[in-house]
């Protein structure tokens, strides 16, 4: 279960996070919901220890991200679109992250299928790539150590319909399987169709959260 408790964040005089709290459990797709500029994206920062809270604590699976033992095969992310060196190929990018976890170097031509990148696609360096390229690579990345949370911030974001489509399917199988999934989103129409439970922010502060039929 991810657990944010009481967390307060500012930037010089802007207060970007503002003593927000919420739960996203085991088995559920959970979306964090919000404008442009309500503090999504600072919140999982802080979840993820790439920035600090001022106050509070944000833990996963009752610890902090830097104090997890095996981080990759706990946790899978996609934060930043451009989280890439552009001169490096999508396949050595992943071929990177399985070395310094000592995943299987097998993995990388399975998620690259997995996500539908082809190995032509694989080969080209990231330079060249769509948003919607990105996006695959960066959620092939996020699935290489096979975790059991995911944290997506805007992970549709440049997908096709078809890519759209099969990262619902992968979701709702993670969920069923128990796991733990948290997604950001400023569009309420795509978490309509992808979210259990919902957590709504708005300029730092929490407005609700609950079901989504609540």
């Amino acid at each position: 279960m991810i657990v944010v408790d009481g967390i307060h964040k500012s930037f010089g005089d802007v207060r970007a996070v503002r003593g927000v709290s919420f739960s996203a459990p085991d088995g559920k797709i959970t979306g964090l919901l919000g404008p442009n500029g309500a503090g999504k994206s600072t919140t999982m920062k802080i979840l993820l220890d790439l920035a600090s809270a001022d106050e509070g604590l944000a833990t996963i699976g009752g610890r902090r991200y830097r104090d997890l033992p095996d981080p990759m095969r706990t946790v899978g992310v996609v934060l930043e679109p451009n989280a890439f060196h552009p001169g490096r190929s999508g396949r050595n990018h992943l071929r990177i992250l399985v070395a310094t976890a000592g995943i299987p170097s097998a993995r990388v031509d399975e998620m690259l299928e997995f996500v539908g990148l082809s190995p032509d696609a694989a080969d080209r360096r990231v330079g060249t790539y769509s948003l919607g390229m990105k996006q695959r690579l960066s959620l092939a990345a996020a699935l290489l150590g096979n975790p059991s949370v995911l944290i997506l911030d805007e992970p549709g974001n440049g997908l096709d319909p078809q890519g759209i489509r099969a990262l619902r399917e992968l979701l709702r199988s993670r969920t069923a399987n128990g796991d733990t999934v948290f997604v950001s989103s400023h569009l309420l129409s795509e978490m309509e169709h992808l979210a259990d439970d919902v957590i709504v922010i708005n300029r730092g502060r929490l407005v609700t959260s609950g079901s989504l039929r609540e």
